[in-house]
């Protein structure tokens, strides 16, 4: 899979530096292993064919151009939505399981991110998926690409940096749902890991840095019903002069806690040892600074076009106390189109 006109880390800080300094809007698509970058102004990023749709960010509005989603909708969108999924054996799932608890009793990690592809057969193509679905931060890239993401990664307003790391999800249909996902020992240590790590790599860049919120219940709606999915705010002050520093204030805080495990460093060596496959752009960042604000994404709930193939990635946080029957389902509840 090829995109057009990514650029290295090192030539994409100093152009998001400049941007910021500049206070030109711009918006940005960063790979997982941060080794591609894609940034562009609105009108660039519409000649590129890349389209944001998140809270006070439009590219097709911005640029006043028909985008994806102006038409009146193709055969497969009025109809019944098709949504096959075809998951990796379970017992190859269970090797890297067993894998990454090897490394967690040898205490290398004691939380990992394992992900795995889904190959998908729908009659929805990645435009039609991005016009209708129901998500907070959506993203589409030269009909390669399309991501429908609940998690917001970091915001900032003024010299505030707000981060909301996500970890913890269950099938809201399960009586008590709420109650177990609040009370689970897994979910809870997974979680508490995750604020530790986001308010560790925070406090790198800012200061006065403080849980505001912890563990708070957001639905999710799915074609397939509802998920609960439990969040936390910290938040820190950033210096007067953050916006030409923007683009090491990324880069500093990436791959994203959420999506890679703890402690950081260790931990990314172990996936690129158990998952076997390329991430790529899923797990990575994607957002907009509008000369004054920043909103950025992590790049969840992802699929892709490989040749014929369109793959969904997806999976889920590894504690001691995981069960790898859990988490396959789990990875596979998480592969879904949010339409109501």
């Amino acid at each position: 899979m090829g995109i057009t006109g990514t650029i290295s880390k090192e030539s994409a800080i100093e152009k998001i530096n400049e941007l910021g300094r500049a206070g030109k809007p711009f918006q940005f698509l960063i790979s997982f292993d941060g080794s591609e970058h894609l940034i562009a102004s609105p009108g660039e990023a519409v000649e590129l064919g890349f389209y944001l749709d998140m809270p006070g960010w439009n590219t097709a509005e911005l640029t006043e151009t028909a985008g994806p989603g102006s038409g009146s909708g193709s055969q497969a969108s009025r109809g019944p939505v098709r949504f096959d999924k075809h998951p990796v054996d379970p017992l190859m799932y269970q090797h890297a399981f067993n894998r990454v608890m090897e490394e967690i009793r040898y205490g290398n990690t004691f939380l990992l991110n394992l992900t795995f592809p889904t190959e998908v057969e729908t009659n929805l193509t990645l435009t039609e998926i991005y016009s209708r679905s129901m998500a907070r931060f959506k993203l589409l890239l030269q009909d390669q690409i399309v991501v429908f993401s609940p998690e917001r990664f970091i915001r900032i307003e003024g010299n505030r940096i707000r981060t909301h790391p996500m970890k913890g999800t269950m099938d809201a249909s399960i009586p008590g749902a709420y109650h177990k996902l609040m009370t689970d020992p897994k979910e809870d240590a997974e979680h508490n890991t995750i604020v530790d790590l986001l308010r560790n790599d925070l406090s790198m860049i800012a200061s006065k840095v403080q849980v505001r919120r912890f563990k708070h219940i957001e639905k999710i709606q799915t074609h397939q019903g509802e998920l609960l999915q439990m969040s936390s705010e910290i938040t820190g002050i950033l210096p007067n002069n953050y916006q030409s520093s923007l683009g090491e204030i990324l880069s500093s805080m990436l791959p994203a806690g959420s999506i890679s495990g703890a402690p950081k460093r260790k931990t990314l060596g172990i996936i690129q040892q158990v998952e076997n496959y390329r991430r790529g752009f899923y797990t990575g960042i994607f957002g907009y600074f509008n000369g004054h604000e920043m909103d950025v994404a992590v790049a969840i709930r992802y699929m892709e076009k490989q040749g014929d193939m369109m793959i969904f990635k997806s999976g889920g946080g590894i504690t001691f106390q995981s069960n790898w029957e859990k988490e396959y389902q789990e990875m596979l509840d998480k592969v879904y189109v949010p339409f109501s």
